[in-house]
């Protein structure tokens, strides 16, 4: 992947991990009745998937991230 898709990930994945958060964080409306998005679980994949691409930026960045054999 390259420098622009990544970034493009990285701000994606920002945004539905904000927008997750809000979500899940709202009250019950229990008039409405039971949530059908998993708003939690969503936000925390997407952060997750978020830390991915920072590592991978990072890589690209040239900075090694990984073990290296001696």
């Amino acid at each position: 992947m390259d420098m622009s898709l990544t970034l493009t990930g990285l701000a994606a994945t920002a945004a539905l991990a904000v927008f997750a958060g809000w979500r899940g964080a709202r009250p019950p409306d229990f008039q409405r009745g039971p949530r059908m998005v998993p708003w939690r679980p969503l936000m925390a994949a997407s952060a997750t998937a978020f830390l991915i691409f920072l590592v991978h930026l990072v890589n690209l960045l040239g900075i090694t991230t990984g073990q290296t054999s001696p």
